[in-house]
């Protein structure tokens, strides 16, 4: 027996991502910037706009994922740097 909705179980055979709430608040906090700062904003403004827009509960996910993008784009760089002899 399922603990899913009709609803959800239509979502998951049709194979169908519904957008994590990080996503979501990440595309409204860049959507609002680009209305109040249309001549351009620091990509670190959206994650900081869309990580207090969290609710609590949600933060810890967040913060997670955020240290996760931060260390494989650490990684990325290192790899990149010693295919370029240190110039990254």
């Amino acid at each position: 027996m399922s603990d899913l909705t009709a609803f959800e179980e239509i979502l998951r055979s049709s194979d169908v991502r519904l957008p994590s709430a990080w996503r979501v608040a990440w595309e409204e906090a860049e959507a609002t910037l680009a209305k109040i700062h249309p001549e351009g904003f620091d990509i670190t403004e959206v994650g900081r706009l869309a990580y207090d827009t969290l609710h609590d509960d949600l933060k810890p996910a967040a913060r997670d994922a955020l240290f996760c993008a931060w260390w494989e784009a650490d990684q990325d760089r290192q790899v990149r740097s010693s295919w370029d002899g240190g110039a990254a």
